[in-house]
């Protein structure tokens, strides 16, 4: 197998890229001494089919290029070096690793499985270095083709954030519960993308959804044992591979049916924002697995306690926080950003402790390299763009969310009448309760009326010391709308 054709590669971009006659590989691993390329039979994930040692390191990232592999290949890689815990160095190539930068993830890690770089239980804890094989145990990374979905004429909506209703749901649990989608594609995108999905945001007058973590997440090991698994999805496994759980496929389905999903919204005149989980990932704290970036370059991609790198830094309370004032880190989570906005058309993002992102480089800061990043990426600040068009001076977002809550074509009911402030904000404050379970039919837009309802509230008036310059910043206010008088 290792006689057979290889390839110098590049090394950008960093994961898997098929074209025409094969397949790039790229994986940033700056400690290692070898990294091995596993590939697996698709007719058999569990046998190694080929074991390529990745001929050329440049700039910390090995590559190589592999004819005659194309989309839909599994594979994985093993990187060799020290495994020195109290160093922070953690190389094991027993285990087998995701790759990062994987489009797709099919398979699940089994934590009754080897997947870890010790041996569980030994009197030296982590320090106990285990050496049997994890791959029968761990997920295979998938070989995807982004250019192979038509987008058609597929366009955002660019609805401003002063018209904007965002609701927060859960991809699976949405569609589960829904009487009218198909039994066969519920808790799936396809379900969240069937038209009784999209006519029923339409009449609750939504303009976005929120959908709560759809990356490549794990089953916590404390809920495996008990058989049960994890529903929110906040602990990522990779940071490009939609879940898989949410499609009818695990080979690159999942790519595809979430871009039908993305799709469908947006014809719909609905936007896709993701709640993503950047400041963790799945590994844990120095007891945990070893699945990706802990065997791959472990100093490099999480925060070490710097007087004793054996332990990991957690301001998340979740075993470990990835390091944004790491370049590769950093370059990590803004590629896996841009590509979620250029390849697979989502429209904004939510962030899961977005703080510890900006931990520069133990407390918050305003100008750390992750904001700077962000300010300066003219796709993701094509985004804060977009969202900030055409919004009047005095809109204010939260309690003028509904302003085009009814969706194009059709009639527009007569204004409702403002409500008091307490009212209001209690009004907001219900959140579902707005609309009682078992109204997907029934609800006639029951919410966006709501909504409408709450109009513009008043600010409640400050004491100003200086009078003439609270009669000069009333002269400076313009007029207030139509509906936006209060009575």
């Amino acid at each position: 197998m290792d006689g057979e054709l290889i390839w110098p590669g590049r090394t950008f971009p960093l994961g898997a890229t098929p074209d025409a006659e094969g397949t790039n590989f790229a994986v940033y691993a700056r400690h290692a001494e070898a990294v091995d390329l596993c590939l697996f039979d698709p007719a058999d994930p569990n046998r190694e089919i080929r074991r390529v040692r990745l001929p050329d390191k440049t700039g910390h990232v090995f590559h190589a290029y592999l004819p005659g592999v194309g989309p839909g290949a599994l594979y994985g890689y093993r990187a060799y070096g020290p495994y020195e815990p109290e160093a922070g160095l953690r190389f094991n190539a027993s285990k087998l690793l995701v790759d990062p930068y994987a489009r797709a993830i099919s398979g699940e890690a089994r934590f009754s499985g080897p997947i870890y770089a010790y041996r569980p239980g030994a009197p030296e804890g982590d320090l106990a270095r285990d050496d049997e094989d994890s791959a029968p145990a761990m997920p295979r990374s998938v070989v995807v083709d982004d250019g192979a979905f038509d987008w058609g004429d597929d366009r955002q909506p660019c609805t401003p954030w002063h018209c904007s209703v965002v609701y927060e749901v859960h991809v699976k649990g949405f569609t589960m519960r829904h009487p009218d989608v198909p039994p066969e594609l519920r808790g799936t995108y396809r379900g969240f993308a069937s038209p009784p999905a999209n006519d029923h945001l339409t009449r609750l007058g939504v303009t976005a959804v929120e959908l709560l973590p759809v990356h490549e997440y794990m089953d916590d090991e404390f809920l495996q044992e008990k058989g049960l698994s994890n529903y929110w999805g906040y602990s990522t496994l990779g940071f490009f591979a939609p879940e898989q759980k949410y499609a009818r496929g695990s080979r690159g389905e999942q790519v595809r049916e979430f871009k039908e999903l993305v799709k469908a919204l947006h014809r719909a005149g609905i936007e896709v924002i993701l709640d993503v989980v950047y400041n963790h990932t799945a590994e844990g704290n120095h007891l945990g697995p070893t699945l990706s970036l802990k065997g791959l370059d472990n100093p490099s991609y999480y925060r070490l306690v710097p007087e004793s790198p054996r332990f990991y830094w957690d301001a998340t309370g979740t075993g470990n926080s990835l390091d944004t004032t790491n370049a590769q880190t950093l370059k990590l989570v803004m590629d896996s950003l841009r590509y979620w906005v250029t390849e697979m058309h989502v429209d904004g993002f939510r962030f899961d402790l977005a703080v510890t992102l900006a931990r520069d480089p133990e407390v918050f800061d305003h100008n750390s390299r992750f904001l700077a990043a962000v300010h300066q990426d003219p796709i993701l600040r094509a985004l804060l763009a977009r969202l900030g068009a055409r919004r009047p001076p005095q809109a204010r977002p939260a309690l003028r969310a509904a302003a085009r809550a009814v969706p194009a074509g059709a009639s527009r009911a007569p204004a409702a009448p403002l409500l008091p402030r307490r009212e209001a904000l209690g009004l907001f404050a219900q959140g579902p309760r707005l609309v009682p379970a078992g109204r997907h039919r029934d609800d006639r837009g029951g919410l966006a009326e709501a909504l409408r309802a709450v109009g513009r509230v008043p600010r409640r008036r400050r004491p100003d010391r200086d009078p003439g310059r609270a009669r000069r910043a009333d002269r400076r206010r313009l007029p207030a709308r139509a509906d936006e008088r209060v009575e």
